[in-house]
Protein backbone atom coordinates (compact mmCIF):
# COMPACT_ATOMS: atom_id res chain seq x y z
CA UNK A 1 0.00 0.00 0.00
CA UNK A 2 1.56 3.76 -0.75
CA UNK A 3 0.41 7.05 0.40
CA UNK A 4 -0.93 9.05 -2.52
CA UNK A 5 -2.07 13.03 -3.56
CA UNK A 6 -3.78 14.02 -6.39
CA UNK A 7 -5.48 16.71 -7.78
CA UNK A 8 -8.94 17.30 -6.25
CA UNK A 9 -10.96 14.30 -7.73
CA UNK A 10 -12.58 11.36 -6.26
CA UNK A 11 -12.19 8.19 -8.13
CA UNK A 12 -14.96 5.60 -7.93
CA UNK A 13 -13.12 4.34 -5.19
CA UNK A 14 -13.02 7.23 -2.87
CA UNK A 15 -16.81 7.36 -3.51
CA UNK A 16 -17.72 4.32 -2.96
CA UNK A 17 -15.15 4.08 0.68
CA UNK A 18 -16.72 7.74 1.28
CA UNK A 19 -20.17 6.25 0.78
CA UNK A 20 -20.14 3.65 3.61
CA UNK A 21 -21.52 5.53 7.26
CA UNK A 22 -17.74 6.05 8.95
CA UNK A 23 -16.87 9.43 11.17
CA UNK A 24 -15.05 12.08 9.10
CA UNK A 25 -12.73 14.35 11.39
CA UNK A 26 -13.02 17.94 10.52
CA UNK A 27 -10.11 20.65 10.62
CA UNK A 28 -10.60 24.43 9.85
CA UNK A 29 -7.56 26.29 10.01
CA UNK A 30 -9.49 29.94 11.22
CA UNK A 31 -9.00 30.94 14.85
CA UNK A 32 -6.24 32.24 16.45
CA UNK A 33 -5.13 28.61 19.00
CA UNK A 34 -4.66 25.30 17.53
CA UNK A 35 -6.30 23.70 15.40
CA UNK A 36 -9.15 21.50 16.39
CA UNK A 37 -10.45 18.39 15.25
CA UNK A 38 -14.11 17.21 15.44
CA UNK A 39 -15.76 14.23 14.34
CA UNK A 40 -18.50 14.75 11.57
CA UNK A 41 -21.09 12.52 9.63
CA UNK A 42 -20.74 13.64 6.11
CA UNK A 43 -21.79 13.16 2.41
CA UNK A 44 -19.96 13.43 -0.89
CA UNK A 45 -22.03 15.13 -3.40
CA UNK A 46 -22.78 14.74 -6.99
CA UNK A 47 -19.52 16.84 -7.86
CA UNK A 48 -17.31 15.87 -5.37
CA UNK A 49 -16.94 18.07 -2.57
CA UNK A 50 -17.97 16.91 1.08
CA UNK A 51 -20.70 18.44 2.81
CA UNK A 52 -21.75 17.99 6.83
CA UNK A 53 -23.96 20.27 8.50
CA UNK A 54 -23.81 22.12 11.94
CA UNK A 55 -25.52 24.45 14.32
CA UNK A 56 -25.13 27.56 13.07
CA UNK A 57 -23.31 29.18 15.77
CA UNK A 58 -20.81 26.94 16.60
CA UNK A 59 -16.97 27.36 16.64
CA UNK A 60 -16.73 25.36 13.38
CA UNK A 61 -19.02 27.60 11.66
CA UNK A 62 -17.14 30.39 13.00
CA UNK A 63 -13.47 29.24 12.08
CA UNK A 64 -14.56 28.84 8.20
CA UNK A 65 -16.24 31.86 8.32
CA UNK A 66 -12.43 33.72 9.90
CA UNK A 67 -11.12 31.46 7.08
CA UNK A 68 -12.37 28.85 4.74
CA UNK A 69 -9.60 26.49 4.86
CA UNK A 70 -10.48 22.88 5.67
CA UNK A 71 -9.52 19.48 5.54
CA UNK A 72 -12.18 16.19 6.21
CA UNK A 73 -9.97 13.01 7.19
CA UNK A 74 -12.22 9.43 6.36
CA UNK A 75 -10.79 6.63 7.82
CA UNK A 76 -11.09 2.56 8.12
CA UNK A 77 -13.61 1.38 10.16
CA UNK A 78 -11.81 -0.71 12.86
CA UNK A 79 -11.55 -4.66 11.72
CA UNK A 80 -11.13 -2.58 7.78
CA UNK A 81 -7.54 -2.43 6.39
CA UNK A 82 -6.07 0.25 6.70
CA UNK A 83 -7.30 2.92 4.36
CA UNK A 84 -7.79 6.63 4.65
CA UNK A 85 -8.83 9.46 2.85
CA UNK A 86 -8.36 13.57 3.10
CA UNK A 87 -9.79 16.24 1.55
CA UNK A 88 -8.79 19.44 1.58
CA UNK A 89 -9.88 23.00 0.24
CA UNK A 90 -12.14 26.09 0.32
CA UNK A 91 -14.89 25.67 2.67
CA UNK A 92 -18.16 27.68 2.23
CA UNK A 93 -21.17 27.87 5.00
CA UNK A 94 -24.22 27.46 3.04
CA UNK A 95 -27.59 28.23 4.38
CA UNK A 96 -29.46 26.26 2.34
CA UNK A 97 -30.46 22.40 2.77
CA UNK A 98 -28.60 21.70 6.13
CA UNK A 99 -32.24 20.03 7.68
CA UNK A 100 -32.24 17.92 4.53
CA UNK A 101 -28.80 16.96 5.17
CA UNK A 102 -29.02 16.30 8.34
CA UNK A 103 -32.05 13.73 7.76
CA UNK A 104 -30.12 11.64 5.01
CA UNK A 105 -27.34 11.10 7.35
CA UNK A 106 -29.11 10.87 10.64
CA UNK A 107 -30.71 7.77 8.53
CA UNK A 108 -27.59 6.48 7.38
CA UNK A 109 -25.67 6.59 10.51
CA UNK A 110 -28.48 6.07 13.15
CA UNK A 111 -30.93 3.11 13.17
CA UNK A 112 -34.16 5.34 13.88
CA UNK A 113 -36.44 2.40 15.01
CA UNK A 114 -34.61 3.60 18.33
CA UNK A 115 -36.90 6.24 19.57
CA UNK A 116 -34.53 7.93 21.47
CA UNK A 117 -31.87 8.04 18.23
CA UNK A 118 -35.08 9.19 16.31
CA UNK A 119 -36.42 11.76 19.03
CA UNK A 120 -32.55 13.09 19.25
CA UNK A 121 -32.18 13.67 14.91
CA UNK A 122 -36.08 15.35 15.16
CA UNK A 123 -34.40 17.93 17.33
CA UNK A 124 -31.48 18.00 15.47
CA UNK A 125 -32.98 19.16 12.42
CA UNK A 126 -35.27 21.40 14.26
CA UNK A 127 -32.02 23.29 15.03
CA UNK A 128 -30.81 26.24 13.14
CA UNK A 129 -28.66 24.14 11.23
CA UNK A 130 -25.97 25.33 8.25
CA UNK A 131 -24.61 23.20 5.78
CA UNK A 132 -20.39 23.18 5.66
CA UNK A 133 -19.09 22.04 1.89
CA UNK A 134 -15.38 21.30 1.27
CA UNK A 135 -14.51 22.20 -2.11
CA UNK A 136 -11.23 20.22 -2.73
CA UNK A 137 -8.33 21.42 -3.72
CA UNK A 138 -6.20 18.06 -2.82
CA UNK A 139 -6.68 14.38 -2.01
CA UNK A 140 -4.95 12.60 -0.27
CA UNK A 141 -5.53 9.19 0.03
CA UNK A 142 -3.77 5.02 1.72
CA UNK A 143 -4.73 2.00 0.80
CA UNK A 144 -7.45 0.96 -1.03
Amino acid sequence: MSSTTSAAELTAADREFLAAPRLGFLTVAGGTGLPEPRPVWFEVTEDGAVQLFSLATSPKVRRVRQDPRASLVAANAFGEQENWIAISGTATVEQDGAGELATRLGARYWDLDDPEKAAALTSMVESDLVRIVIRPERISRYGG
